[in-house]
């Protein structure tokens, strides 16, 4: 009888899994590059996220305004 090699399995597990991840990824993109997520038109979930998480954090404070920030911090 032929001694099957542990290193040898161990390598084929590997390479095939590496593999399924790969597809599985490019079956992910696409699907998202065909169905992008929808648009929210308003913000009142991001409003209510930010209450609650700053409610949460800080018991007893009220969120007076929010505000967005755009461009980011420039370098």
């Amino acid at each position: 009888m032929d001694e099957v090699n542990l290193f040898v399995i161990c390598l084929n597990a590997f390479v095939v899994v590496l593999v399924l991840l790969s597809v599985l990824a490019l079956a992910m993109r696409l699907l998202t590059a065909l169905f992008p997520p929808p648009r929210s038109a308003s913000g009142a979930a991001m409003a209510v996220a930010i209450n609650t998480a700053v409610s949460t954090l800080f018991p007893g404070a009220r969120v007076s305004r929010i505000e967005e920030i755009t461009g980011g911090r420039k370098r």
